[in-house]
């Protein structure tokens, strides 16, 4: 037990983080505070703390503290240990990655591409935006607009005519010196400046340029820049708003029901570029402040970040998370709410996409729990299973065979828990010792206590994959947990499925538009997708790492015809020593050696 009391008298009020700890070790909570002292303390008063927080302290076994220079510092290192560790309280935001860019190359003749990593090379960057398909939305209308080259740079170096994209207008074909370097310049700085959101000013430039040509009679172009104008105009007019704010990101978060969104509106050079919806996990019994609290270092801290950030929410630590990081993105970073105006009416937006969101998740939801419930009561189950494991195997005429376990609970597929093996030690083809050996395995663990137990077993396969289940329950002692083997029908169909639940006797019958054989089959499917994955994953290292390329005098070549000749390695296998000297380029010798490495292996 915890002696908090004591523990609280020694302790600092400087600034810093703490870790706490549970009977086992592990980091189950860490924070930041100003205070030490106090923000500790606060954990342990006699009332005001959320059911979550009731949970978490009585799981408290040490807490670990750590002083630092600053209030700023501590909130850095906070971000760095939650990201680093993971702990179970904590909300956590779960997309992290890199988010992609626009890039304008510093060459000669520029290229236009989408970018995601680190932006090492020389040029411009625009962005971020929310996904790679708002990239290429973008540059497709770029293409139109202002046809700068987006081919890579070898296709570029080595043309001798020009490509497609120039017989469609979509480029001026610099690759073959059909447009000037000053023109191609010309479009290539409208580019930029319609990235930087300045439209207006690049249909001013096309205007005089179209009056200009007008004047010369060049009324080709002059018709040409007219297209471009209109085409400006018309973006202008679909965009919600084209403002001259710059750039910012506009952070809105809902909590509605256990489910919490934080939509993220990424808004550069006054245009819209596209929304993000982020659900943190862990945030249940939080409220909208204090997951933006929690969120905004996280999703920042060592990613960039532009001068100005709307939020839904008044929070406590404005000032704090605003330094932080004004300090380490190298420029001034406000975070404000918006009470009028442009900033005003895209926290409107971003807050309706974020209500969508969660009322798309909750309905997810409901979804599932609805047939879960339905299949309690189609199998007749006393308690509704929460917990589904799924069993499939994969294999190609018994080579490198593996089993898959996924598993499925109310919320939907829980990825984390799901498992692979691979399948040794058995007759190529058996589908029932490699199910025999994979359940043997799963369990063996689970009895170990490496993970958590199913409410239901379901078995992709008929009578036999379901007896090789059942003697390995009663080999393992676990006679307790309910069975159900799913097997496709005669026309192997959906909806004609058969199910055997052990311990019941006949076939369950469920109609094709059964939401609890609907969900039946949306776990077998992933279980044979997840099969099929893992079993060409590991059929590709096998053959990258060929077994005939251990036998010494056997070249490429050879190893080629040898394939070529017997139609797969496994066929090789089986041949015997006259069967493969009569290859052209296999002498007796060789072909004998080939034969004592299959024969040794099978042995």
């Amino acid at each position: 037990m915890f002696d908090h009391a004591t523990f609280l008298k020694g302790l600092t009020g400087r600034p810093g983080i703490y870790q706490m700890c549970d009977e086992e070790g592990g980091v189950i909570y860490v924070g930041k505070a100003k205070n030490l002292k106090k923000r500790v303390s606060s954990y342990f008063r006699k009332t005001g703390l959320n059911s979550k927080t009731q949970v978490m302290v009585a799981q408290i076994e040490a807490i670990n503290t750590t002083v630092t220079h600053t209030e700023n510092e501590a909130l850095i290192l906070e971000n760095n240990l939650i990201k680093q560790l993971k702990p179970r309280y904590n909300i956590l935001l779960r997309d992290d990655k890199t988010y992609p860019h626009l890039f304008l190359s510093g060459d000669d003749f520029p290229r236009l591409s989408l970018h995601r990593g680190a932006q090492r090379a020389k040029g411009q960057y625009f962005g971020p935006y929310p996904s790679a398909g708002a990239v290429r939305e973008s540059l497709n209308l770029l293409q139109k607009l202002f046809p700068v080259r987006q081919c890579d740079d070898t296709f570029y170096a080595n043309r001798s005519r020009p490509c497609l994209q120039y017989q469609i207008k979509r480029c001026t074909a610099p690759c073959v010196d059909l447009i000037s370097k000053q023109d191609y310049q010309r479009d290539v700085t409208h580019t930029v400046m319609f990235l930087q959101g300045k439209n207006q000013q690049v249909i001013d430039e096309l205007s005089t340029q179209m009056a200009k040509a007008s004047i010369e009679l060049n009324f080709e172009q002059a018709a040409i820049l007219r297209d471009k104008i209109i085409s400006l105009r018309r973006i202008q007019e679909k965009q919600y708003a084209s403002t001259d704010a710059g750039n910012l990101d506009v952070l809105a978060a809902v909590v509605r029901n256990g489910v919490a969104c934080v939509e993220v509106c990424f808004i550069r050079g006054g245009r819209h570029l596209g929304n993000k919806s982020l659900f943190p996990k862990g945030s249940a019994g939080n409220t909208a402040e204090s997951i933006l609290s929690a969120l905004i270092p996280q999703y920042y801290l060592g990613r960039e970040t532009p001068a100005d950030i709307l939020l839904s929410h008044d929070l406590e630590d404005t000032d704090w998370l605003s330094e932080t990081l004004t300090e380490t993105a190298g420029h001034k970073v406000a975070l404000r709410q918006p009470q009028r105006g442009m900033g005003s009416r895209w926290m409107k937006m971003a807050l309706t996409n974020a209500e969508l969101s969660v009322s798309q998740r909750l309905d997810s939801k409901m979804n599932m729990l609805k047939r879960f419930e339905l299949l309690q009561t189609a199998l007749k189950m006393d308690d509704m299973p929460k917990r589904v494991e799924c069993f499939d195997i994969s294999h190609t005429s018994g080579e490198k065979t593996v089993a898959s376990c996924v598993v499925f609970g109310i919320e939907g597929a829980i990825k984390s828990d799901y498992r692979k093996f691979n399948i040794e030690g058995i007759t190529a083809g058996d589908d029932y010792a490699a199910m025999n050996q994979a359940l043997t395995r799963r369990y063996t663990r689970l009895k170990k206590g490496e993970g958590k137990w199913p409410d239901l077993l379901l078995i992709d396969g008929g009578k036999g994959q379901l007896t090789e289940a059942i003697a390995v329950m009663q080999e393992l002692q676990l006679t307790d947990l309910p069975i159900l083997g799913i097997a496709k029908g005669p026309a192997r169909k959906p909806g004609e499925e058969s199910l055997f639940l052990v311990g019941q006797a006949g076939e369950v019958i469920l109609p094709a538009d059964s939401p609890a054989l609907h969900l039946l089959q949306q776990v077998r499917d992933e279980a044979h997708r997840f099969a099929i994955t893992g079993h060409r994953q590991r059929r590709a290292k096998a053959r990258v790492t060929s077994e005939l390329e251990r036998i010494p005098g056997l070249g490429a070549k050879r190893r080629q015809k040898l394939l070529q000749q017997f139609g797969g390695i496994q066929e090789v296998k089986r041949a015997g020593v006259e069967d493969l000297a009569r290859v052209d380029g296999i002498s007796p010798a060789l072909a004998q050696k080939v034969y004592d490495i299959f024969h040794n292996a099978i042995q």
